[in-house]
């Protein structure tokens, strides 16, 4: 049960309750080892990322929480679209003319909702989880992860120890900021600007669940459109750090004037009506110098975060809490929690989420164009869908970018003045 008592030791703490903690903590939970899952906040919480890759479908078998996406009312996700600075639109990406199985669909969901499932689901297995309760401080000895420091809802502290200590706390990052190990992406320093509309004009039929991404008039920044339950819209603004900010008095400002830039979203929500205040998100992209220790490792934002443009984020937070899981469980069972053993996925890991990065990159390079791209090489059409679906870990899925990033680089060169 959520908010059970808290026991001097555990197996493994983890600290925080989204989807990569809850998806780690049910795992490790079900292989029969003692888990204590920490949320600072009250749950159900709001955070932002609703859209899911399909490759989540995996994540959410092995989980056992299928059956209750299947039966959710959350919006159903069957495609993508990109939406040029002229305001052209590209043809949808149907995720199921790549591969018809029923894995080809997902979901726009409230992340309330959603991660509350996770976190009940992580209770439903044995993990002893715990809302309210924030960590004030890992404890190490000699250089390894021995437990925590809760502060707990009364005002009241108290020692936890662990076997081993999984930071799930998001872009947070507990211990990443601890140790010293964020890394900031030079290129990638951005901010959103986000709200909620109801009401916007959504197209009719299967594409009508589909994440839209609207670049403005002259690709200084781009909007996300992501229809919710109940006819709610998530619609936010991405730029530059500089740009979104100098000389710009408020959010609310930053995001009236961008939409100005924006004729494909102003039509969209021509007839919507406000519902939520604007919020912002600064410099969210990071990676990390290291991702495991003697008693410790990072998953999902806390490992490193790219970007929102391809709505990775759930999916990477799930799959790093699974093969961080797996780690666990053998390493406890073979009394071996080292570094490499608790890493031991992040090699593979790290090659797999590389291609969304490249992706990122991509999209940013202003002069290249995808739609160009494509008509000049139509196989890698299925490449590409790959990509947006998620199906990053197998040996082919960046042959793509063998003829993407000299098409890339001829862009740029072509676009210098003479």
């Amino acid at each position: 049960m959520p908010n059970a008592p808290i026991n001097d030791s555990y197996d493994v703490v983890v600290m925080g309750g989204g989807p990569g903690g809850s998806a780690a903590s049910a795992l490790v939970a079900e292989a029969g080892y003692s888990v204590l899952l920490v949320e600072r906040e009250a749950v159900p919480r709001f955070h932002v990322g609703e859209s899911l890759m399909p490759e989540s479908f995996w994540s959410f078998e092995r989980l056992g929480v299928l059956d209750k996406m299947r039966n959710s009312n959350f919006v159903k996700k069957l495609s993508v679209q990109f939406v040029s600075h002229s305001g052209k639109e590209s043809n949808p990406f149907f995720f199921e003319k790549h591969d018809p199985r029923e894995c080809s669909q997902t979901w726009q969901v409230e992340r309330s909702a959603f991660d509350q499932m996770l976190f009940d689901n992580a209770a439903e297995k044995g993990a002893c989880c715990r809302y309210k309760t924030r960590v004030t401080n890992v404890l190490f000895d000699d250089g390894r992860a021995t437990g925590v420091e809760l502060g707990l809802e009364d005002g009241s502290t108290q020692q936890v120890k662990a076997k081993v200590v999984v930071d799930a706390t998001g872009l947070s990052a507990i211990l990443a900021n601890h140790l010293n190990l964020k890394q900031e992406y030079e290129h990638l320093k951005k901010i959103a600007v986000w709200t909620y509309f109801k009401n916007a004009e959504r197209e009719p039929g299967p594409h009508g669940g589909a994440t839209i991404i609207l670049h403005t008039k002259l690709k200084d920044s781009w909007f996300w459109f992501i229809p919710l339950r109940d006819n709610i819209t998530s619609v936010g603004v991405v730029g530059n750090r500089d740009y979104m900010l100098d000389g710009r008095s408020t959010p609310e400002n930053t995001f009236a004037e961008e939409l100005e830039l924006c004729g494909a979203m102003q039509r969209r929500l021509a007839s919507a009506e406000q519902v939520e205040k604007h919020r912002i998100a600064r410099e969210f992209s990071y990676k990390t110098s290291r991702q495991s220790g003697d008693g410790w490792v990072l998953v999902g934002d806390a490992f490193g975060f790219i970007d929102p443009i391809y709505s990775s984020g759930v999916y990477f937070a799930l799959k790093s809490g699974e093969l961080a899981a797996d780690a666990i469980v053998e390493g406890l069972q073979n009394n071996d929690l080292s570094a490499s053993q608790l890493g031991k996925w992040i090699n593979d890991y790290s090659s797999g989420t590389q291609w969304i990065h490249k992706l990122v990159e991509a999209y940013y390079t202003n002069e290249f164009s995808f739609g160009k791209f494509l008509q000049g090489h139509p196989h890698h059409i299925g490449h590409l869908t790959d990509l947006l679906i998620g199906r990053i870990f197998h040996d082919t899925a960046g042959d793509i970018f063998d003829e993407m990033e000299p098409a890339m680089a001829e862009a740029v060169k072509m676009a210098i003045p003479k």
